[in-house]
């Protein structure tokens, strides 16, 4: 329930305290030793600030991009070589293989900002 909260741009709603309430209980009534809560999704993030609002001050909350960049620094600085093979100060260009304006209003609710997609054929 938590991606479409997301996708349809209600996730800082109060309507999704329901089903990020609910959710979270779920996961609690598992074990009492959860000391770790990992947003393993993409979209999760954006809910993290009602998650934290649900979750005992005791539970660490980890984000899974949080992760991935922290990953990637650290490959970037074992492998020098890569920024030769990387370009940056560029223009960013986002295609889709569906509809290019619903990827557009989704995309600009995770990257921040407005974004112009193309689509294509693959």
């Amino acid at each position: 329930m938590w991606v479409p909260l997301v996708e349809n741009n209600e996730h800082d709603k109060p309507g999704a305290d329901y089903f990020v309430k609910q959710h979270i209980e779920r996961i609690l009534q598992k074990s009492a030793t959860i000391d770790t809560i990992l947003l393993a999704c993409t979209h999760y993030p954006l809910l993290a600030k009602k998650v934290r609002e649900f979750l005992p001050s005791a539970i660490q909350l980890v984000s899974q991009g949080e992760i991935v960049a922290q990953s990637l620094v650290d490959y970037l600085q074992r492998h020098p070589e890569m920024a030769g093979r990387i370009s940056t100060g560029r223009q960013r260009k986002f295609y889709t293989t569906d509809d290019a304006a619903d990827f557009e209003q989704k995309a600009g609710i995770f990257y921040g900002k407005q974004v112009k997609a193309s689509r294509i054929e693959l």
